[in-house]
């Protein structure tokens, strides 16, 4: 079986998987929570152990562990990170890649984008349907741009990965927004739940957490090792996750699990903050939030411990070139495999026309996902082009009422 390695291709000798130990935290177990006997990342049935001195995570079963029973296969003996059994890899022949690469995108960087109509709502009218959608005590989202989006669950609001602001960088570096946020940030509902699934620019935005009101209160919720950055910026309930480790609050148990991609924030820490997707289930709705992801065994196994999912959000933009990003990030026809492989009733498309990172044409993701998703025999109404500032009704959905 083909393994992965760090992005820098320096692969620690893996050693020969087992029978697949298992280990399974079973603090609170809570309803609506898959309780696992399936088979992922080339394991065996879990086995059962309390853990008294984590009173509030459940670690589920689907975490495969090296033969002598020690570290779980994604955990390197340096503390760094890898990716599921299986997953592409980075190759070194991306590297012929990289010069036109970055040439391109400082071209890219001084023009203009031609954004169509339609493609973002105007801030007054996309603040109102939030206002109207949040006042009306149903399940709703709203897309605010790349992978943030607004989610009610029951009684929960929740925020997705807020990259908000103008730059995916440190201070005015990185990449910028050609679309601004979908709705303004004073203008959001307080937030109960942060959850973030790594710590990219585009993903984490330390001006956008600047401004998030209620850090006392708000609960973060984020991969291994990523919680130290966020109760030094003021956030007192942080909850860091494990893949397939799990939080209850509010009636919504939120499962980390494992997606193909990396983690870097400087020169310096590559992989060594965790990087996750996370399911987010409540009574009447199960959501899978890919967060950044490449394509990779890994989902059929997620799908079939863990699914069927009511909707996946998932990543279809920055994608070329190929060889570059394949194992970082999924092209929209691997999204829509990506979500048969998860059981997904609904997928809506993310990632995508809101800053440029990648040569592909902006607009280009949405005309090939909904070509792949047809040709995958999804409608229209089960295969989502959102436009940013949009919200809509979770109950709305016809696979719901299945």
């Amino acid at each position: 079986m083909t393994t992965t390695t760090p992005p820098d291709d320096h692969a620690a000798p893996a050693k020969k998987p087992g029978k697949g130990k298992f280990r399974q935290r079973t603090t609170k177990i809570k309803t609506g929570l898959h309780k696992a006997g399936a088979k992922i990342a080339g394991a065996d049935a879990p086995h059962v152990a309390d853990d008294p001195d984590d009173a509030h995570v459940q670690h589920m079963a689907g975490t495969s562990y090296d033969e002598d029973g020690g570290s779980p296969w994604h955990h390197m003996a340096d503390g760094t990170f890898r990716n599921p059994r299986g997953s592409p890899r980075r190759s070194l022949g991306r590297m012929r890649h990289a010069g036109p690469f970055f040439f391109e995108m400082l071209k890219r960087g001084s023009r203009k984008v031609d954004v169509p109509d339609g493609h973002v709502l105007p801030p007054d009218i996309a603040t109102r349907a939030l206002k109207t959608y949040a006042a009306g005590g149903q399940d709703f989202l709203t897309w605010l741009g790349h992978a943030a989006f607004l989610v009610r669950l029951g009684d929960l609001t929740i925020l997705t990965d807020p990259y908000l602001t103008k730059n995916a960088g440190p201070g005015r570096l990185g990449p910028k927004r050609f679309v601004k946020c979908g709705v303004p940030m004073s203008e959001l509902p307080r937030v109960d739940v942060l959850v973030v699934s790594h710590n990219h620019y585009d993903h984490l935005d330390e001006r956008a957490l600047s401004r998030l009101t209620h850090k006392a209160t708000m609960t973060v919720i984020v991969p291994l090792k990523l919680g130290a950055f966020f109760r030094e910026r003021g956030f007192a309930n942080v909850i860091e996750l494990d893949w397939h480790e799990s939080h209850e609050q509010g009636g919504v148990t939120f499962t980390a699990l494992p997606v193909v991609h990396w983690s870097r924030r400087s020169g310096f820490d590559t992989n060594k903050t965790l990087w996750a997707g996370f399911r987010m289930a409540s009574a009447d709705h199960s959501m899978f939030f890919g967060g950044d992801s490449g394509y990779g065994p890994v989902f059929k196994e997620i799908g079939e411990q863990y699914g069927p999912f009511d909707t996946a959000l998932l990543g279809i933009g920055a994608y070329e070139p190929r060889a570059m990003m394949k194992a970082s990030h999924a092209n929209p026809e691997e999204a829509v495999q990506m979500a048969l492989d998860l059981k997904a009733r609904r997928v809506i498309g993310m990632h995508w026309g809101t800053v440029l990172l990648t040569i592909e044409p902006p607009f280009e993701p949405p005309v090939r996902f909904r070509a792949a998703a047809e040709a995958a025999g999804l409608s229209p109404a089960d295969a989502w082009i959102m436009s940013i500032g949009e919200s809509r009704h979770l109950t709305a959905w016809p696979s719901n009422q299945a």
